[in-house]
């Protein structure tokens, strides 16, 4: 995904380059709302300081919402809820208050991400991973290789948000929040025993991996090449099953 940051606060900056790079995000850093209005190549959503040098950073915003539906999400000092109003109504999709976590400045990108994105009708059917996992969001049901999977609704609510993006490393906190609440200030053990659920029930579907002190990281299982070659054999042996001695389809009588 990329992103274009407009940003003229270096440090601000330089940490957010970094940790959207750590999380796979491609970045592009202008400093002025000048360079964020020249700037040609594509970007997917636009992080907006308002607070920019030479210009200020609302106009920025009303000048790229009148372009075109990309993605706009104000970072920004001021709290003033005046200022916050002016942002959304000016179409920014989201506003993210200094100081920000990296963590949050991720989950609010993939949450205007996944509202920007609607599905369309030939889209609105299950979700397929791999060839073996159907998720069916409308209906909240769950299939391996066509049979339901009984979850409960934490389980299927944790693995509709890990399935959201496949090999994203997502921290406790994004899935406690986006999972449970935004205000769950509990022990997260919970998460690790919904986990271990998911692990049992979809063990040769989908593996999850805990990366230590940071979070989950959900990866969809490849169809091994001999499971293939044993699927086939088993075909073959049933092809061979129902020919007679010359070879020939048995005759039933």
């Amino acid at each position: 995904m990329h992103v274009l940051l407009v940003e003229d606060d270096e440090p601000v900056a330089e940490s957010l380059r970094r940790g959207l790079r750590r999380y796979g995000f491609e970045v592009d850093w202008v400093t002025t709302g000048a360079a964020a209005l020249a700037h040609r190549d594509p970007y997917d959503v636009v992080l907006l300081d308002l607070g920019l040098p030479d210009t200020d950073g609302l106009d920025v915003c009303k000048a790229l919402r009148v372009r075109g539906n990309v993605p706009i999400i104000v970072i920004s000092a001021r709290s003033d809820e005046t200022d916050r109003v002016v942002g959304l109504e000016l179409g920014a999709d989201d506003y993210v208050s200094k100081p920000f976590g990296v963590r949050e400045v991720i989950a609010r990108i993939r949450a205007v991400m996944r509202r920007a994105q609607p599905r369309t009708a030939a889209e609105s059917g299950p979700d397929r991973y791999g060839a073996r996992l159907t998720i069916d969001r409308k209906a909240a049901r769950v299939h391996v290789d066509g049979a339901e999977v009984a979850l409960a609704p934490k389980e299927y609510d944790l693995l509709a948000f890990l399935t959201e993006e496949p090999g994203a490393l997502m921290s406790r906190e994004q899935i406690m929040e986006a999972v449970w609440d935004a205000n769950w200030f509990g022990p997260t053990k919970t998460l690790d025993v919904h986990v271990a659920a998911l692990r049992r029930k979809l063990a040769d579907v989908v593996t999850i991996e805990a990366v230590r002190g940071v979070g989950f990281r959900l990866e969809i299982a490849k169809e091994s090449k001999g499971s293939k070659e044993s699927k086939g054999s088993k075909e073959s042996e049933e092809s061979e099953d129902g020919k007679g001695e010359d070879g020939k389809g048995a005759e039933v009588t």
